[in-house]
């Protein structure tokens, strides 16, 4: 069979199944007894192990089996939890999330068998039976005959019927047909008894109805069961037919076959005829059938209980952006439609493009509803970084997180986690202190990060506070003099925003010795770089004691944005709106110069210009302006002006990739689409601002 084609499926269903065993061993950690909690990675880890083993990746398989066993062990109250057992259940959590990445990669489990951490699970399971105490054998059934030599070892169940099944078995045997009890007994290594069991009970069916089961049929999904299994089956063929077809499954030891007594019966019931007696078979059955459905590929994964869950469908994220582009391209020739002028501007035309107009923006918002995810799907993985990180570092870190429901866009999920990440990290080593630096200044032994996202109109704010030491300003200032960014004579006169911003210049990052900064250092460049790809800012508060908050705001898509469009000489260009601030009209007297920067006055406030046409190199359509337009942009809490040479207006753009080829192009955050045909560039404000 071509497990191939399930492939996609098994990774999805993995990773969600890996996050649930990652949270629930973070609350195992918090309270051992939680039986709970406890069933539910035992289900998480069983579900694995059956999804792996059916898919073929015997080494997955065979960890989670010796997870299972450990599992097993500790519900019944046979090993302790303790600190070094978690600590192994999250590295097999970790190599399980490392075969499942190699599987994206490259189709494959890998080469690492991760013997050691299976070793170190036996381990476990050793322990605990030499610690057991030597148990009296069993009492001997006086039902059981003695063995004779050369007899199997193996007893099948002794069955009691019930009046009705055992009223079946006569009416089988009144019309000429079998009925047999068969004990199946499987091989000591079999990892997936479940599957296997499933499979045997599908060759059965081909065969005959089975009428009862032993264990039953919910305890063999749950692989309660030892190794072996007995069923009473009706059916036409002879012993030999199942004894063949068992057989030939692989992982089957035994197969004992036994014709069940008949007993007595009412003669009057003969006369029943066959399908009646099948019938009444089935009835009896109804109850297992539905939990054993042969064609429920479910079962394959043996799911020990069924859980309720929405009306969801995956769709892959490139079909979504097909969709989008489509929805895009509506509105383009929506807003084409809007600007042709030489048509007849009857009613029904107006009253057509509005209808559009309402369609095509009602289309735009459904289609980002299924391209939204909450930013728990990032936020997830960190109390497990901020547990390992803290153990590591020695200290006592909480992690608290709210407004994990947040939702943004699935193309900005997918680029934030790397930069959140860094951010706590940093948080955790340079901001907290030691539990003893804290105690000794009066600070809670306990440092808090607090990692929050929430909405504000159209963006997304996610905020990383530490309670921690905060940013030593003036080893920030030696820093940079020391490695040229800054000049020891406008140290001084620096604001602690200008300070602060000195952390995210590359040259930050370029020595080993950086992280003897109090505060931040580390690859902040970096932070910022891939936020402001993403369109967003980032921000900094900090107070030196007290604490640090790192403030990012994101926009909730990048497919289609509202923005103002400008014409610089005879070009016409795109300003993110949620990037500006103001339009002011100016005469060129009121621009003066300071420290070789053009800046104008601006209620009380100086505000550095920008004359577009020389950056962007587009030359100027009237150099003698007696009025100047100037567009306010804001970079955080910085604002600069944008001279431009005259306004179209506010319009909603659809933002188009620039390709590969022009992907490096500075100051140019992509293209859209105008009404009439033409191509205008949206430009990177972030990259352009003072």
């Amino acid at each position: 069979m071509d497990m191939s084609q399930y492939l996609e499926i098994f990774i999805d269903e993995s990773k969600e199944h890996l996050q649930l065993l990652n949270q629930s061993l973070l609350s195992l950690e918090q309270d051992p007894q939680d039986r709970a909690v406890l069933d539910e990675i035992f289900r998480v880890a069983h579900t694995l192990k059956g999804m792996s083993g059916t898919m073929g990746f015997s080494k997955m398989a065979k960890l989670t089996h010796d997870m299972e066993n450990v599992l097993h062990a500790i519900r019944n109250s046979e090993v302790k939890i303790n600190s070094e057992l978690l600590d192994l259940l999250f590295k097999c959590l970790d190599a399980l999330e490392n075969y499942t990445e190699n599987i994206v990669n490259t189709g494959s489990e890998g080469d690492n068998n991760y013997n050691e951490l299976i070793n170190n699970l036996n381990m476990v399971l050793d322990k605990k039976k030499a610690g057991k105490e030597e148990k009296t054998p069993p009492l001997k059934d006086e039902h059981e005959k003695e063995k004779t030599p050369g007899e199997s070892e193996y007893k099948t169940a002794n069955f009691i019927l019930d009046e009705f099944e055992q009223n079946a078995v006569n009416k089988a045997y009144a019309i000429g047909m079998n009925v047999f009890e068969i004990t199946v007994v499987l091989n000591k290594s079999c990892l997936l008894k479940s599957a296997r069991a499933f499979i045997i009970f599908q060759t059965l069916e081909k065969y005959g109805e089975i009428i009862k089961s032993e264990p039953r049929v919910e305890d063999i999904e749950d692989e309660k069961f030892d190794f072996e299994f007995t069923v009473v089956c009706v059916t036409r063929e002879e012993a030999s037919v199942f004894a063949k077809e068992i057989n030939q499954i692989s992982e089957v030891k035994k197969v004992v076959i036994k014709p069940i007594d008949s007993g007595k019966f009412n003669q009057s019931q003969l006369e029943e005829d066959e399908d009646e007696i099948l019938t009444k078979g089935n009835n009896i059955q109804d109850d297992e059938k539905d939990s054993q459905n042969a064609d429920d590929q479910s079962k394959l994964k043996m799911k020990s209980h069924k859980t309720k869950t929405g009306k969801t469908v995956r769709v892959d994220i490139d079909r979504l952006d097909v969709l989008m582009n489509l929805v895009s391209e509506l509105i383009i020739i929506k807003t084409r439609l809007e600007g042709i002028e030489d048509v007849d501007t009857s009613k029904n035309y107006a009253e057509a493009v509005e209808y559009l107009e309402r369609i095509t923006t009602s289309l735009h918002d459904s289609v980002m509803k299924v391209r939204m995810v909450p930013v728990d799907l990032v936020f997830n993985r960190f109390p497990r970084m901020i547990r390992d990180v803290s153990r590591e570092l020695g200290k006592d870190i909480v992690l608290n997180m709210t407004g994990t429901e947040t939702e943004l866009d699935r193309t900005v999920i997918d680029e934030i986690g790397e930069p959140l990440i860094h951010l706590i990290r940093n948080s955790a080593d340079h901001g907290i202190e030691s539990k003893e630096i804290r105690e000794k200044i009066g600070k809670p032994p306990s440092g808090h990060i607090n990692l929050k996202a929430y909405q504000v109109g159209n963006n997304v704010v996610i905020e990383v506070e530490d309670d921690g030491q905060g940013i030593d300003l003036d080893k920030v200032k030696e820093k940079a003099i020391e490695k040229g960014v800054l000049k020891k004579d406008m140290a001084n006169n620096l604001s602690q925003k200008d300070i602060i911003d000195l952390l995210f210049k590359p040259s930050f990052t370029t020595s080993d010795k950086i992280t003897d900064l109090s505060g931040r250092g580390v690859g902040l460049d970096v932070v910022k770089t891939k936020i402001e790809q993403l369109g967003g800012a980032v921000e900094v508060e900090t107070e030196k004691g007290v604490g640090s908050k790192f403030i990012i705001r994101l926009p909730l898509t990048l497919a289609i944005i509202q923005a103002l469009l400008v014409v610089i000489g005879d070009e016409k260009y795109a300003i993110p709106l949620n990037s500006t601030k103001e339009i002011i009209k100016i005469t060129p007297e009121q621009i003066k110069m300071i420290q070789n920067q053009e800046v104008i006055l601006l209620r009380n406030m100086v505000v550095p210009i920008v004359r577009l046409n020389k950056i962007l190199e587009v030359p100027e359509y009237d150099e003698d302006k007696k009025n100047l337009t100037v567009v306010i942009v804001k970079k955080g809490e910085k604002t600069s002006g944008f001279l431009v040479d005259s306004l179209i207006g506010q319009r909603e753009v659809v933002i188009k990739s620039l390709g590969k080829l022009l992907s490096g192009v500075k100051h140019i955050a992509g293209a859209t689409i105008l009404g009439d045909g033409n191509v205008a560039l949206i430009l990177d404000v972030n990259s352009l601002a003072v």
